[in-house]
């Protein structure tokens, strides 16, 4: 079983930058896929960035060029850097990981909001 924490949400000004972290725990061996989703109130979640034990990264189009999404070596911790921040990616960002045999597991969630 694959346990997820995420941190670093927090309040930033537009055009502002955060780096989210979401530490991985358990079986972290069978994990071959990670990403970032989002939801804003209201709205369904979407994926945010995912990235493929082979490097493989995709990005939504609304934050291709914003957003990067990266690993540590030993894909304890998928970070996710956002720059040039906006007001429409307030949401709670939440982190996910794909172990071998297609079982998903979810993070609680850290709000990101961003606002002058």
């Amino acid at each position: 079983q694959v346990q997820l924490v995420e941190s670093g949400g927090g309040l930033v000004k537009p055009g502002g930058s955060l780096r989210l972290s979401c530490a991985a725990s358990g079986r972290i061996f069978s994990i071959y896929h990670m990403g970032w989703y989002r939801q804003a109130p209201g709205k369904e979640r979407e994926m945010v960035a995912t990235i493929t034990k082979d490097g493989r990264t995709n990005y939504a189009d609304s934050v291709k060029g914003r957003f990067t999404i990266s690993t540590d070596d030993t894909w304890n911790t998928v970070y996710l850097q956002m720059s040039t921040l906006k007001p429409e990616d307030t949401a709670v960002y939440i982190c996910n990981s794909v172990e071998y045999g297609a079982t998903f597991t979810w993070g609680q969630g850290t709000q990101v909001t961003v606002s002058s």
